[in-house]
């Protein structure tokens, strides 16, 4: 275990000095693309004008003929494209796969002044935040970096799950953490083939009415994900991190998608994948402050004066920790604000 005193010097020398605070911005969605595909490639420069964040993707969705063109396609896309505040990431192959070394090594060097957040797949444990931090450090230092490049992980294995802790505690690193559903569901031994989302078969009902054990019981599908998500936002929290749902998969199925993203919203969650273009709006939407909920939130913390005490507002009482949750909000509309003129003029700040 590292002393605290060194915990924040560069694990390289020559390499970026870590930072002590991760950046705050917008990162309502992650939108994914392949950099081998031609035609999603060409669509990068506009649509990296619509997201917060734009992520070429090297790991499970690119064919393994197709690993080096990916690899080959981002850094060509990255030395062209001028992404503006649009933040670009990319998510490497797992660490325990043939491609990843040549994936840090490639990307840092290449473009590593243009890369502001590495994932990493199948995170497992602090062992596999310190393997590519101590890597990274080295290859910034070859590269000349200034700027140390941040690390997200994600948690797609019953392990990984029980060390999420120490996952969010072992780097200053760790921008944040997102949920793998599918890979997790795998590795749990989970009985649902669907990728995020509730299931119709995990439910609960109503109790008997009368002798007829099937007379007026209605039933309620449950989300498999709340206990997951939630010990995740904890462990992010705790940690100065950020936590984001990962992917929805039934691209059809909309109204879905939205009410899983907002589950995730309001858990906790800062956002979430978008693996279509259709995705893009719903997270935009969701995970943006609802504008009666800002006028409220100003309205408690106006009244609140120092936040101590308590007031009546609209038949309600608010006091110190209603105050706390309605700066929440506002810090994340006036954050949202900055970039974008119509939420400015939504949340009238």
């Amino acid at each position: 275990m590292r002393s605290a005193k060194d915990f924040f010097r560069p694990l390289a020398v020559g390499a970026p000095a870590p930072l002590r605070e991760i950046p705050w911005s917008p990162s309502r969605m992650i939108h994914f693309f392949d950099p081998s595909n031609p035609k999603m490639a060409a669509k990068v420069p506009e649509i990296a004008t619509k997201v917060d964040i734009i992520l070429g993707n090297l790991e499970d969705a690119i064919k393994t003929e197709n690993k080096e063109a990916a690899r080959l396609g981002l850094v060509e896309i990255a030395k062209k494209t001028d992404f503006g505040q649009t933040q670009l990431w990319t998510r490497i192959n797992s660490l325990d796969s043939p491609w990843a070394l040549d994936d840090l090594t490639t990307l840092v060097t290449e473009i590593g002044d243009k890369l502001d957040v590495i994932m990493v797949p199948k995170v497992e444990g602090a062992q596999d935040i310190h393997y590519v931090d101590r890597i990274l450090a080295q290859l910034e230092a070859r590269a000349g970096l200034t700027r140390p490049i941040l690390v997200h992980a994600i948690l797609e294995t019953a392990e990984g799950m029980t060390n999420v802790e120490e996952i969010c505690a072992a780097s200053p690193r760790m921008q944040g953490v997102s949920l793998g559903p599918a890979d997790l569901a795998a590795s749990r031994r989970m009985k649902t083939t669907r990728v995020g989302g509730g299931h119709p078969g995990y439910l609960v009902r109503q109790d008997p009415t009368g002798d007829d054990l099937t007379e007026g019981r209605s039933t309620y599908q449950q989300d498999l994900w709340h206990y997951t998500i939630a010990r995740m936002v904890d462990a992010c929290a705790a940690n100065d991190v950020l936590p984001l749902y990962g992917p929805f998969c039934d691209i059809l199925d909309v109204v879905a998608c939205e009410d899983q993203f907002r589950n995730a919203f309001l858990l906790g969650c800062v956002g979430a994948w978008s693996l279509h273009p259709v995705q893009i709006d719903i997270a935009k939407r969701v995970f943006s402050p609802d504008p009666a909920d800002v006028a409220h939130a100003k309205q408690v913390v106006e009244a609140m004066g120092d936040g101590s005490g308590a007031v009546m507002i609209n038949g309600k009482m608010e006091d110190d920790a209603s105050c706390k949750q309605c700066l929440v909000m506002l810090d994340l509309a006036r954050a949202l604000a900055e970039r974008d003129p119509d939420l400015a003029a939504a949340y009238d700040l």
